[in-house]
């Protein structure tokens, strides 16, 4: 069995043992496969090749890391991301979780605060075949106005509350999937679901841990 192989295994072994939180027993035969068809050891360090599949969050430089794979393939399949669909990811970081939704959307637009990380990432995108998908520089809390209202959004950092402008970009019916809580803590996955009247639906997933959302709003 591949690295990779062994890596899917032992997600979706972990899927089953959560369900009891998610509510999703096994990932979907979509997830599945752009879990299987991402190069993970193309969005980590050259330091941590040997480390990439690895269940596990690694660093990459300025205070962020890569996902853990499991939260990577989990939050994704949270989503429900159809191929017509169009997801906002606030957070490009590495790119991996970017190139995960590429294989399922229509269409990605992902920001990352931090200049260098979103040159690298558009580099390993660019090496991984990944067309549809666009990353700007910005401040991730303001999402991306210009191409909203998006069918699903994904936050990769932590905050303590979802900021406004992301639950205005989301379409009716649309989904968000973010970690909810203080920096550095043990924070809430927490999925919200915006009702084709517009009514706010938020469920609390699992307990997760992720760096802080880097934002000059408020």
């Amino acid at each position: 069995m591949s690295e990779r192989e062994a890596l899917i295994a032992e997600i979706v072994e972990e899927t089953a043992e959560t369900a009891g939180l998610t509510g999703r027993a096994t990932l979907s035969p979509r997830v599945l496969a752009a879990l299987r068809r991402v190069p993970r050891e193309a969005f980590v360090l050259a330091a941590d090749i040997a480390e990439a599949y690895d269940n596990a969050p690694l660093p990459i430089g300025y205070g962020q890391t890569i996902s853990q794979p499991f939260i990577v393939a989990i939050m994704t399949e949270l989503l429900d991301i159809a191929a017509d669909q169009s997801v906002l990811e606030i957070g490009t970081g590495s790119g991996y979780q970017a190139a995960i939704l590429v294989a399922l959307a229509r269409q990605v637009w992902s920001v990352e605060c931090v200049p260098a990380l979103a040159e690298r990432a558009r580099a390993a995108l660019a090496e991984a075949r990944c067309a549809n998908v666009e990353i700007r520089c910005g401040d991730g809390a303001f999402g991306w106005p210009e191409h909203a209202p998006y069918d699903a959004i994904i936050v990769t950092a932590a905050a303590p509350s979802i900021p406004p402008a992301l639950i205005a970009q989301m379409k009716p019916g649309g989904r968000l999937i973010a970690p909810l809580g203080s920096a550095f803590e043990t924070q809430s996955l927490t999925l919200v679901e915006k009702r084709p009247s517009g009514e706010i639906a938020q469920r609390m997933i699992m307990p997760v841990a992720f760096v802080p959302l880097v934002s000059g709003r408020g």
